[in-house]
């Protein structure tokens, strides 16, 4: 089989000055892609910035021969969202790949979290991810080509104590990136998602002693297959960490139909909630139509 290549492709990676993002940019340098660094250079909760993270990095790709170009803007706004885009534009002419990283950690339990520690984690997660993928899908609509992959977590798809602002955000990544895969699909852009467990440094105090197994270099092989010409995934969800890789994916059960013309009651939701949530013979959706149409055969029996 042959290597998987980047050549000619231009790759914008978010909060790529460190961790996870960083592995993503060396990697793909690796393999031909010309990079785009974006990193605002603060702390891990969002505060403060600088040039030297994404300086490192572009340094690095550029000591072993790649192409590459640094980016400081804040992905959590519309302005900055646009100025990462320009960057690959201006530098490159164009881009293929992008790969939506950048984060901040602001934990707090629900009752304690404050408005404004809300409103910051969103916008760095999904409003950002929003800000920088918008003018990229144009870009690639008007190619023909793109590579989208978001950065969801568990602590969204499955709940976690103490992040119910960081798990609205990265479940809300998940439901962006569906929209997108359904708009993308006949423009050859392909939308995935990734749940990574790594250690970084927003995550290496919550990891504790799994911390020194779960290298961020481990989730690399899965993000550039994902984002590579060769990949036709679209609209999936993927758990990485570790050396192991496995999909997530929403089902819809075969649920129960009440008799046609019935008046249904709470009672009987309940006699019969258990056949609801059997997940035997369960189907995967991929898209509000066939949920609709998985529902009308059910209305014509």
């Amino acid at each position: 089989m042959t290597d998987i290549r980047y050549d000619n492709r231009v790759a914008v990676i978010t909060g790529a000055g460190g961790g996870l993002g960083k592995t993503y940019a060396l990697e793909l340098a690796r393999r031909g892609a010309k990079i785009v660094v974006n990193d605002l250079g603060g702390k891990a909760d969002g505060t403060g910035a600088g040039t030297s993270m994404a300086d490192l990095v572009v340094n690095e790709i550029k000591a072993a021969g790649g192409q590459a170009v640094a980016n400081y803007d804040s992905v959590s706004t519309p302005e900055g969202g646009e100025a990462v885009i320009k960057s690959a534009v201006d530098a490159f002419g164009g881009v293929d790949v992008v790969i939506n990283n950048a984060g901040i950690l602001r934990d707090k339990t629900f009752v304690k979290l404050t408005p404004e520690e809300l409103a910051i984690v969103l916008d760095v997660h999904l409003r950002g991810a929003f800000y920088v993928s918008q003018p990229a899908f144009r870009v690639m609509k008007d190619k023909g080509y793109g590579r989208l992959l978001f950065t969801s977590s568990a602590a969204g798809i499955f709940g976690n104590f103490g992040q119910s602002n960081y798990g609205a955000a990265k479940m809300g990544l998940v439901g962006l990136m569906h929209v997108l895969a359904v708009e993308g699909a006949k423009y050859n852009i392909r939308c995935n998602a990734i749940a990574p467990t790594a250690r970084t440094r927003m995550t290496e105090e919550l990891l504790g002693p799994m911390a020194p197994l779960l290298d961020p270099e481990s989730v690399t092989p899965l993000v550039v297959y994902l984002c590579s010409e060769r990949c036709e995934l679209t609209h999936e969800i993927f758990s990485v960490g570790g050396g192991r890789f496995a999909r997530i994916f929403v089902g819809l059960t075969a649920g129960w139909m009440a008799e046609k013309g019935s008046k249904v009651s709470a009672e009987d939701v309940e006699a019969h909630v258990e056949r609801i949530r059997d997940p035997e013979g369960y189907t995967i959706p991929t898209s509000i139509t066939d949920e609709l149409r998985i529902l009308s055969k059910a209305l014509r029996r």
